[in-house]
């Protein structure tokens, strides 16, 4: 058996013809969604990007916080080197106490962002025959290792890096600020609380000079 579906009332007030939609409404639909998303787009293009900006600038914090849990709880330094050019960071004992730290931690940065270290206007010392190039900035010193696919833990010394002591303290010449950015877009520092205790998220346009400390 077949049974009609569909609303009568509205069959018979259509002259017994079914309600539909024409070929002109349906166009017309499409162009009004088409509008609509090309005027959200840009928005919502920079809420992600804003949002992975903030995620990873959080995931850095986070990194901190766990290199002076473990540098106080397993009585070792830690080390959070920063590697810019390969776009990558992590945690690790530092070299030298143990041959391998199986807690070692690493991450890569999202596609969208950048790393750039802020070290403090003094000199860095990086040991001699080590393999870097230490560039001059405004802000300070950045010292960058040659690229390359493997680092093993020695080359890892050449590297700028967060040295956090068994005493909870944070290393002299640990850099001052880590910058998180788009290219030509948003930035976020992750850098040195007020009394250099630990790390905190600063988004202003720069982060304190140590004149302003």
């Amino acid at each position: 058996m077949i049974f009609p579906t569909g609303n009568r009332r509205s069959e018979a007030r259509n002259g017994g013809r079914s309600a539909a939609f024409t070929l002109v409404e349906l166009v017309l639909v499409m162009t009004i969604l088409v509008v609509v998303i090309s005027v959200a787009a840009p928005s919502l293009g920079r809420f992600f990007r804003g949002r992975t900006l903030d995620s990873e600038a959080r995931r850095l914090l986070a990194l901190t916080r766990l290199g002076q849990t473990r540098a106080v709880s397993e009585g070792m330094p830690m080390l959070l080197w920063v590697d810019a050019k390969r776009r990558a960071y992590g945690l690790e004992e530092e070299p030298g106490f143990a041959d391998r730290d199986e807690k070692a931690v690493e991450h890569t940065l999202h596609d969208d962002l950048n790393l750039e270290v802020i070290a403090r206007p003094t000199e860095v010392t990086l040991g001699a025959g080590t393999p870097a190039q230490v560039v001059m900035l405004n802000r300070g010193v950045i010292a960058e290792a040659r690229d390359s696919q493997a680092l093993n833990r020695s080359a890892r010394r050449a590297l700028p890096a967060i040295r956090f002591l068994p005493d909870g303290t944070i290393g002299e010449t640990s850099p001052s600020a880590l910058r998180i950015y788009e290219q030509d877009g948003p930035s976020l520092w992750v850098t040195q609380s007020r009394f250099r205790l630990d790390y905190e998220i600063a988004s202003q346009s720069e982060p304190e000079t140590e004149a302003g400390r």
